[in-house]
Parts: structure tokens; C-alpha cells; sequence
């Protein structure tokens, strides 16, 4: 399953979500910039770049905790 997810707003900004619940939204520069980047992205790193996008997630320990998770 996917923790994060975007939407396109119809006026180009862009929201955000981990696990349904809305996280930011991004708009001028910031939203073109995912934009252009989340494009030809492989699934993987779409979910990089929200997670670092968010500015809340992006600690360095995201990949630690999942190989924790997948261990137990």
C-alpha cells in the first residue's frame, strides 16, 4: 500500500495526503517543481519525493523504520 497520494488542482496547485488524511498543498514555484519532478517517476520514488515534500517526513530515518517493520 501507498502512504502517500496527490492530486492536481484544477488552478495547479497540488495536495498532498499520507494515509487519507490531507498533509499540505503546494502552489506557484514549489507545485511546479513536483510537477515536473513526479512526471516518469517510478512508484518508488513518486513517494520520495511527497514524503520529502511534505517537509515533515524527510528525517533520514524513513528506510530504517520500514526494514524495522518488515523484520518483525
Amino acid at each position: 500500500m501507498e502512504e502517500f497520494a496527490y492530486t492536481l488542482v484544477q488552478d495547479g496547485r497540488v495536495r498532498i495526503s499520507h494515509r487519507d488524511r490531507h498533509v499540505v498543498t503546494l502552489a506557484g514555484a514549489k507545485a511546479a517543481t513536483f510537477r515536473a519532478r513526479v512526471d516518469g517517476a517510478d512508484p518508488a520514488a513518486q513517494q520520495l519525493l511527497m514524503a520529502r515534500m511534505t517537509g515533515n517526513f524527510k528525517r533520514g530515518n524513513e528506510r530504517l523504520a520500514r526494514e524495522r517493520s518488515r523484520r518483525s
